[in-house]
């Protein structure tokens, strides 16, 4: 099984997981055809540099011909304005409330994180922001795959409900300043497109260092963490090196806990990759890097039975063709498994049966998906056991191009093997082949290479 491990020594932002998803050898051309996608005016600055002695890949988002900006600079140039109409040019995203006191929820994602990011704000007479539903909007709208669609609009609302939830307020009650938006829609995006043409199986996460001290906001000053951020990471182990930093912003921590299915130390791996996300700062004493390792897992053989959470929901009155989308949407959100089951129900009426299977941790944020997307009133929750063979990916060389396979092992020996869908799908589209031709041909190889 091909995982990918996230060293957050240095903690974690957007900007910090799209230069080291680029330095694992994510295309630069397939991030900054997303950027274009987005049709916000938006472009990426791509830089190798050294990070306390590492060499690392920043990446850096222009808007309106502007890049980021360290906050401290913004409070210098403009420390008697703060109720004037400043344009908000320099994407370090401090937020407005419309009671003028500060809210204290950062949520946009440069590391130039000691400070109060800018990006949240609610209503406010001089700020026009984008709501969840038009960044929905814009994010469908793009052109990229769907799975990257349904993960980045699922990093987004988990980064809302969060804010939601610290502000007393409904997600869609948060909206995103203009200048910041585009930002944080650049790097969720990118992260989405990037975490799935890196074509891992499992992502794994370190304990977080989330630093310390205080953020200076446009109105007061916070703890850091703030308080988007301990939401966030609730239930992912977290601690402080006695840095006097922000070192986890909520981007990064809304990307963590959409993508990663587990925390701990380094993982039974056989490394292929180390890479290196930059981030703004330099921090004392240590490199202000993300480190992304990839490789296969190397853990026991054995099928190992572990416990899940089994969540099911009777639907009688849902349009048929939001029956997929909900799918989607559970499996941008980590989802084990999810399927129908044709029913007859009261009064004779077709039915499905909605079966989702998640981690126990998940089962609350998969009950509010079915809750938010179907008309369900109740939901049934168990627990189950199940077990499940040790899987790898390799790849095989076609007629046609390159399909990686999935491998399912017990204790050592090959039991399954089946090419990647979305591949095959792909190599059919781009060569005017038949889906089946591919992966038989897939197939065919495979064996032939044994």
């Amino acid at each position: 099984m091909r995982i990918a491990y996230l060293d957050c020594f240095s903690g974690i932002s957007g900007d910090m997981f799209m230069g080291a998803l680029l330095d694992a050898g994510v295309s630069p051309k397939l991030l900054e055809d997303a950027v274009s996608a987005l049709n916000l005016g938006a472009r990426l600055e791509i830089a190798k540099i050294t990070k306390g002695g590492l060499a690392a890949t920043k990446a850096d988002v222009w808007v309106a011909g502007e890049k980021d900006k360290p906050l401290d600079e913004y409070w210098a140039e403009h420390e008697h304005d703060e109720h004037s109409n400043v344009p908000r040019h320099d994407h370090d995203h401090s937020h407005s409330h419309e009671h003028h006191h500060d809210s204290g929820h950062p949520a946009a994602d440069q590391e130039r994180s000691e400070e109060c990011p800018r990006h949240i704000t609610h209503h406010h007479e001089h700020v026009h922001g984008r709501g969840l539903r038009e960044i929905r909007e814009i994010i469908t709208a793009a052109v990229i795959s769907e799975k990257a669609k349904n993960t980045a609009i699922a990093i987004f609302e988990n980064l809302g409900a969060a804010e939601a939830k610290v502000h007393n307020t409904s997600i869609e009650g948060i909206h995103f300043h203009e200048v910041g938006a585009v930002d944080a829609l650049v790097d969720i995006v990118c992260a989405a497109v990037g975490a799935e043409a890196l074509g891992v199986d499992e992502w794994v996460c370190s304990p977080l260092n989330v630093g310390s001290g205080t953020v200076k906001c446009a109105h007061g000053i916070l703890p850091v963490p703030p308080p988007a951020v301990v939401e966030l990471l609730k239930g992912a182990p977290t601690y402080s090196s006695g840095i006097q930093k922000e070192l986890v912003t909520p981007t990064g921590a809304a990307i963590v806990k959409t993508l990663a299915t587990r925390f701990g130390a380094f993982p039974e791996m056989s490394v292929s990759t180390s890479a290196y996300g930059a981030g703004s700062r330099d921090l004392p004493g240590q490199p202000n890097v993300l480190r992304l390792i990839v490789g296969e897992s190397t853990a026991s053989k054995e099928a190992t039975p572990e416990m899940i959470s089994v969540i099911e929901a009777n639907l009688d009155d849902l349009n048929p063709q939001v029956f997929g989308y909900v799918m989607d949407r559970l499996f941008a959100a980590g989802a084990l498994d999810v399927f129908g089951t044709p029913v007859q129900m009261k009064k004779g009426r077709p039915g499905m049966v909605l079966t989702v299977l998640a981690r126990t941790e998940q089962a609350s944020q998969m009950t509010k998906i079915i809750f938010a997307e179907t008309t369900t009133l109740g939901v049934r929750m168990r627990e189950e056991r199940r077990q499940v063979l040790q899987r790898r990916s390799t790849s095989v060389q076609t007629q046609w191009g390159e399909v990686r396979m999935k491998i399912g092992n017990m204790n050592g020996t090959i039991t399954n093997y089946a090419p990647e869908y979305e591949d095959c799908r792909r190599i059919a589209e781009e060569k005017g082949v038949p889906l089946k031709s591919v992966m038989q041909e897939a197939i065919r190889v495979y064996l032939q290479n044994g």
